[in-house]
């Protein structure tokens, strides 16, 4: 929102939410009837074309999150935050209006009924117009939003979004967008009055501002050098994506629309435009100190992912699916065959920790896929792979998360670091870390748990070992579970385990994600539900609480935190993530994997003194609104 809001600010369908594109329904359905009925093919393709617009601007967001995750040839090193986020969600209302736009004015207008596919004289004229009236038009319109009375209502929106991503380029005011369509539309109405008009004249186009408006807003160098070494005048015709960028950092120079040959005639070149365009162009991929190993849940998770929809990793993912999502299975079961095809472990997110470089990495491989157990190898060999070039690339230390640290898999990481006894790189499975974080998530004074385990993890040990020395009674339902704690305790340790049928009045349990609703049923009214695994259990109960899995509430040090991690509200990490930073800043020189546990006490005191805080049940819920 601009800082002192004009008229026409907010756009017509705000408060339609999600349901914003009914507003092109009625059209819709119109257009196919009048297609069905007179085979009126230029009213049915405006559907279609808005599709592409779509589809074209989510891949340059997806390619823009991807390269500046890595580093390479990124311009701007400050970080994008939750608010940027939620203040370009709505950056598709511009496609909207344009189909808007294009119905009416093809119900309205007989004269662009039956247009050719293409016209050379046509493109001709939409090229000049745009060299020479939109070009001129736009650089003193754009030099008009920077006074103060129109920035401060209208034009601070956009430039609220000091690092740009491809979708800021669409993020500006209703009346701020009426009048960049009223300065496009030139290049249309010169065609129509000579009569030159055809559909890629219209098309093409808006596909073409598209494009050059992802380029300057995308935070990597697009543009390379070979371009301006053939033809040197070229760089005053076309403008780069550091260009532009400089445009939101300084303001006050930069104002070209594509061309910065306007800003070299009036005067309005920044004099680093050359400088930051080399150095942006030099800048290799960056080398993170940690990284967080995970990989993908549900189908439905690559919209989820910070290279999927933006608004939608900025939320927490549930488990429930979305009906819209339905639409889209043509573009899931792409995903899905990519991962089979693909198999190669890809970066998603970089955030930093203090001094630490922090990079997340992701194998492409659904949960589901880790219980087959012909994908048991392939899942491995990608784990390793990531591993190998963590420690080719000199990164400190790799932690394990969700399911890649899977006991009954790789024996919690173990097995790799057997097989590979000189690595450097920690492995780190985060176990220590998981446990202390149950154990200080149980509420004071609760005198007796319920253990819910389906097998028994060396999670599972330390848990009911530390509580059974804190005096603490911990009831088992499983017999089989039972005999083999017993087996490893001490008798003084196993006096407070218990083995039973009922759960009595114990309203604390701890459980892993295989928690059925059978099981929930026997929970008594209220009861707190604490899960262990790195998977939530499903919910059963309206009349218990559920906590999160084990996580903690990161500090406001750690920057460039935009997405959720899974399930987890915003900024909220797991603990799998959280062990690896441990490590790293506290310089621990050992790995953390197979049966090796540390001190649980001294782990939480670090999580501690580096400003993580404990997840509470207020603090949960705080933290998704």
């Amino acid at each position: 929102m601009a800082s002192k809001p004009g008229i026409l600010t907010e756009w017509p369908w705000t408060n339609l939410g999600k349901f914003k594109y009914l507003v092109l329904a009625p059209f819709v359905v119109h257009s196919i009837y009048s297609y069905m009925k007179d085979g009126d093919l230029g009213y049915v393709i405006i559907l279609p074309y808005l599709v592409f617009r779509f589809v074209h601007n989510q891949i340059w967001i997806s390619l823009a999150r991807y390269r500046t995750a890595k580093g390479d040839n990124r311009i701007v090193e400050r970080s994008i935050e939750f608010d940027q986020v939620d203040r370009e969600s709505n950056w598709d209302d511009q496609i909207i209006f344009n189909g808007l736009l294009y119905y009416i004015g093809y119900l309205r207008m007989e004269e662009v009924h039956n247009l050719p596919l293409w016209r050379t004289d046509g493109m001709i004229i939409v090229a000049l117009m745009h060299i020479g009236p939109v070009e001129f038009v736009y650089y003193w319109f754009h030099r008009a939003l920077h006074h103060h009375f129109l920035y401060s209502r209208y034009h601070s929106h956009h430039h609220s979004s000091i690092v740009t991503e491809p979708i800021t380029a669409f993020v500006h005011p209703f009346a701020e967008i009426i009048a960049y369509y009223g300065i496009f539309a030139i290049p249309a109405v010169a065609t129509a009055l000579t009569g030159t008009s055809s559909i890629a004249s219209f098309a093409l186009y808006v596909i073409f501002t598209d494009f050059m408006n992802n380029i300057g807003h995308c935070n990597f160098e697009v543009i390379p050098k070979w371009i301006f070494s053939i033809f040197p005048p070229l760089k005053y015709l076309i403008y780069t994506s550091s260009f532009h960028s400089l445009h939101h950092t300084q303001f006050r120079t930069n104002y070209s629309l594509f061309m910065p040959l306007y800003d070299f005639v009036f005067g309005t070149m920044d004099k680093s435009s050359d400088t930051l365009y080399e150095k942006s162009l030099a800048k290799k991929a960056e080398v993170p100190d940690v990284v967080h190993l995970t990989h993908l849940t549900t189908l439905q998770s690559i919209y989820h992912l910070r290279l999927g929809f933006s608004s939608w990793a900025s939320k927490p993912h549930t488990t429930t699916s979305k009906w819209y999502l339905l639409l889209m299975w043509p573009v899931t079961l792409w995903s899905i065959m990519i991962t089979w095809i693909y198999s190669r472990t890809f970066v998603v997110e970089r955030n930093l920790f203090k001094d630490l470089k922090l990079q997340t990495w992701a194998i492409p491989k659904f949960r589901r896929q880790y219980f087959s157990q012909w994908q048991k190898k392939s899942i491995n060999k990608l784990i390793e792979g990531a591993i190998m070039e963590a420690d080719r690339k000199g990164i400190k230390v790799l932690s394990l998360g969700l399911l890649n640290q899977e006991e009954k898999l790789n024996s919690n990481g173990e097995a790799y670091t057997r097989k590979h006894p000189e690595l450097k790189v920690k492995v780190v499975d985060g176990s220590s870390l998981v446990v202390a974080v149950v154990l200080n998530s149980i509420p004071k004074g609760t005198s007796q748990v319920v253990l819910q385990a389906r097998s028994l993890s060396k999670v599972v040990c330390s848990i009911a070992l530390a509580l059974c020395q804190r005096g603490i009674k911990v009831v088992t339902l499983d017999e089989e579970v039972y005999k083999r704690l017993k087996e490893r305790f001490t008798p003084e340790d196993a006096t407070n385990l218990v083995l039973s049928g009922s759960t009595g009045a114990s309203k604390t349990w701890l459980v892993d994600d295989g928690l059925s609703e059978a099981e929930q049923l026997k929970a008594p009214k209220g009861t707190l539900f604490i899960p262990y695994s790195p998977f939530p259990p499903k919910k059963a109960r309206k009349d218990c609480f559920y906590f999160n899995t084990p996580a903690m509430i990161s500090p406001k040090h750690l920057q460039n935190v935009d997405s959720c991690e899974n399930w987890l509200p915003r900024r909220v990490m797991s603990a799998w993530r959280i062990a690896g930073i441990l490590h790293a800043i506290e310089g621990w020189n050992e790995h953390e994997c197979g049966n090796m546990m540390f001190d649980v006490d001294k782990v939480w005191k670090a999580s501690l003194d580096h400003g993580f805080s404990p997840l509470t049940m207020s603090s949960a819920i705080e933290s998704k609104t």
